[in-house]
C-alpha cells in the first residue's frame, strides 16, 4: 500500500527555535524535536515561547513518537510543557535525554512523567514495523543526530542542525558511512536545516574555541572567566583540554553549571580529571593564576549573570571581578539577545578587567553553511527538498542553493513553506497545500502556558517606560473637582524634567475633568478613558515614551 504522506512545522519555519515539525504517515504521528524559543525584549516578564499545539492536543491518539536528535532547548524545551496533555515515547541519544531531564528540572517540572528511550547516534530501530534510521552528526552538543523515516517511496531525512566534520573527538563525528548507507535507499524527501544557507564555504573549523583562548591560557596572569551557553558541549569540553594542558583548576561558577557539567558527565561526553577541577569552596584557596572559572547559562540568562557579577551584585561574595582578572565571552548572541549581550559587555568594561569578545565572524555556531548543505543533497539526491529552521531569507538561500545543484531539483520539487503550510506527497506525487493548520506562539509565564494576553504584554511594556498615576475626587452633584488632581510619575524621567511634564498633566487633566463635569449626563468610565488618552497623547508628544497611565478618579458622595 502506498502512504499518504503530510509534513509540516508547528515551529521554526521563518524564525529562530521553538523548533517543532511534524511527520504525519497515514495515520501515524511523528513530532521531529520539540523546542522553545527565547524571548527577546518586546516580550517582559516571558521565560520562554513554545509552539501551539493545539493539533496535536487534538490527535494525541495518533502521536506515535517524538524524536529528540540534538540536546538544545530550542529543540527539546517544548517537551517540558507539551508532553503531559500529549505523551508519547521519546527517542534520543543518552546525552540527548539527559539534556531533556536538565531542563525539565530548570523549569520546575518532574521528568518522571517521561516515557524516555535511549539510542545511540548512529542506530536502526523500528516503530509500528517502520524503519528508523538515526545518523550521527557533528554540532556543538555532544551525540546530536540526523533522522531517516522510511516510507513506501523512500525515506524522509531530516538534517537537524549539522557540519561537515572529519577531525573533532568521537561525540561530534558527522557519520558519513551511516549516511551513505541511507542513500543506498531512495531518499523522498529531505528537510535541510538553513540558518547558515547564505554562508559561503564550509562552516569548520570556525566554530572551535581554542585558536580564541590558548594564548590567554597560556600567559594570563590573573584568573580567567569563561562564559558559555550551557549546550554548547563541543567548547566547554574545549576550554577542558585547555585547563589541562596548562595545569589550571577548573571551578564552576554556579551551582548551574556545576549540575549541567555533572550531568554531562554522568552522559559520559565530558572527562576532567580530579587534578584540573576545585570546588568553588576552594576558590580563595589557589593562585589566581591557577583558576579558571566556568560560567554557563540558557540564552539571555547567561548575559543577565555577566551583568550581575560585573556590576558587584552576584550573590556569592567570594567572586568579584579584579583588574587582572580576563573575562572571555565565548558565547554569541542570537537576535532576540543582542541587547542583553551588549548591556553585559558594557558592565565588563566598566570593571577594567580584561575583557576577550569573540566576534560573530571569526567564532560561528555549529551550523551547515552552503558546501555542507550541497555535501548532504549530493549524497542523497532527494527527490523533494524542504529548507527547515531559519528566517525567511534563510529558507530562500537554501532553496536557491538546492536549485543551483544540478541533482534534478526544480521550482516543482523543492519547497519553501512556513508554520501551518503542508507539504503533501501521495501516489500522485508531491505538492504544498495552505490548510491553515493551528500554530502561533505559546507564552511560558512561570507555570502558566499559553495565559499571557496581549493586553498583558502591552501593559507590561507600558511599564518599562514608567508609571504615571493621576488621581482626583469629584462630586457628581456638585459638579465640581473636590481634590486633586495629584499626579505622581515614576521611572522614566528625571526630576526638573518631571516636575515640567506634571504640571502639564495637571492642566490637562483638570480641564478633561471640568470638561465633562459640566455635561448633563455623568459617566464616570467615560471620564477615566478620556483622562488617561489626554495625558497618553502629552506625555508621548513630549517625551516619546508609552508609560503606564492609571487614572484613579474618586467620586464623592455628598457636594462640600
Amino acid at each position: 500500500m502506498n502512504d499518504k504522506i503530510r509534513i509540516f512545522g508547528l515551529g521554526g519555519l521563518d524564525e529562530e527555535g521553538k523548533n517543532l515539525f511534524v511527520i504525519e504517515i497515514n495515520q501515524d504521528i511523528f513530532v521531529v524535536e520539540c523546542g522553545v524559543m527565547v524571548p527577546d525584549k518586546t516580550m517582559p516578564g516571558i521565560d520562554y515561547v513554545i509552539p501551539r499545539y493545539d493539533y496535536l492536543v487534538a490527535n494525541k491518539n495518533r502521536v506515535r513518537a517524538y524524536f529528540l536528535l540534538h540536546g538544545h532547548d530550542d529543540e527539546i524545551g517544548a517537551l517540558a510543557y507539551i508532553y503531559e496533555k500529549v505523551p508519547a515515547p521519546i527517542y534520543g541519544s543518552k546525552v540527548t535525554l539527559q539534556m531533556l531531564k536538565i531542563f525539565t528540572q530548570h523549569v520546575k517540572k518532574d521528568p518522571s512523567m517521561y516515557e524516555l528511550h535511549e539510542v545511540p547516534p548512529t542506530s536502526t530501530f523500528k516503530i509500528l514495523g517502520r524503519e528508523i534510521n538515526y545518523f550521527h552528526t557533528a554540532h556543538n552538543i555532544a551525540d546530536s543526530s540526523g533522522i531517516a523515516i522510511e516510507t513506501s517511496y523512500g525515506n524522509i531525512v531530516f538534517t537537524s542542525d549539522f557540519v561537515i566534520e572529519n577531525s573533532a573527538s568521537p561525540s561530534y563525528l558527522c557519520d558519513m558511512n551511516a549516511i551513505a548507507r541511507i542513500s543506498e535507499k531512495p531518499t523522498l524527501a529531505l528537510m535541510s536545516e538553513s540558518v547558515y544557507s547564505g554562508r559561503p564555504g564550509y562552516t569548520a573549523p570556525n566554530y572551535k574555541l581554542k585558536g580564541h583562548i590558548s594564548e590567554i591560557f597560556k600567559s594570563a596572569e590573573g584568573r580567567i572567566f569563561v562564559a558559555l551557553f550551557s549546550t554548547n558541549l563541543y567548547n566547554v569540553e574545549e576550554v577542558i583540554n585547555e585547563v589541562i594542558a596548562n595545569k589550571k583548576k577548573l571551578i564552576c561558577y554556579d551551582a548551574a553549571t556545576l549540575s549541567m557539567l555533572k550531568a554531562a558527565q554522568g552522559a559520559g561526553s565530558l572527562a576532567i580529571p580530579p587534578d584540573n577541577f576545585a570546588s568553588l569552596d576552594d576558590v580563595l584557596r589557589f593562585r589566581d593564576r591557577d583558576i579558571v572559572l566556568l560560567m554557563t547559562g540558557f540564552g539571555s540568562r547567561l548575559f543577565h549573570k555577566i551583568a550581575l557579577l560585573a556590576a558587584g551584585e552576584n550573590e556569592d561574595r567570594r567572586i568579584k571581578i579584579k583588574p587582572e582578572d580576563n573575562f572571555i565571552v565565548a558565547s554569541t548572541p542570537s537576535d532576540n539577545t543582542e541587547i542583553e549581550y551588549t548591556d553585559a559587555a558594557d558592565e565588563l568594561f566598566r570593571t577594567g578587567c580584561k575583557v576577550t569578545l569573540i566576534p560573530k565572524k571569526k567564532f560561528v555556531k555549529m551550523h551547515a553553511s552552503e558546501e555542507d548543505l550541497k555535501m548532504m543533497a549530493s549524497i542523497l539526491k532527494p527527490k523533494y527538498y524542504i529548507p527547515v529552521k531559519g528566517f525567511y531569507k534563510d529558507l530562500l538561500h537554501n532553496a536557491m542553493l538546492a536549485l543551483s545543484m544540478g541533482i534534478n531539483l526544480t521550482h516543482r520539487n523543492v519547497f519553501v513553506v512556513e508554520n501551518g503550510m503542508s507539504v503533501l506527497i501521495d501516489e500522485n506525487g508531491g505538492r504544498v497545500f495552505d490548510e491553515h493548520i493551528p500554530h502561533g506562539d505559546l507564552m511560558i509565564d512561570g507555570a502558566g502556558v499559553g495565559d499571557v494576553s496581549s493586553n498583558v504584554l502591552e501593559d507590561r511594556r507600558k511599564l518599562a517606560d514608567g508609571v504615571v498615576i493621576v488621581a482626583a475626587t469629584i462630586s457628581e452633584l456638585g459638579q465640581r473637582i473636590v481634590a486633586g488632581p495629584d499626579v505622581q510619575m515614576r521611572g522614566f524621567l528625571i526630576m526638573k524634567e518631571a516636575d515640567i511634564l506634571e504640571r502639564e498633566v495637571n492642566k490637562v487633566t483638570t480641564a478633561t475633568l471640568q470638561e465633562f463635569l459640566a455635561k448633563p449626563i455623568f459617566n464616570l468610565d467615560e471620564i477615566r478613558q478620556n483622562v488617561y488618552e489626554k495625558v497618553l497623547r502629552l506625555i508621548r508628544r513630549v517625551t516619546g515614551k508609552e508609560p503606564m497611565v492609571v487614572p484613579l478618579i474618586v467620586v464623592s458622595e455628598t457636594p462640600r
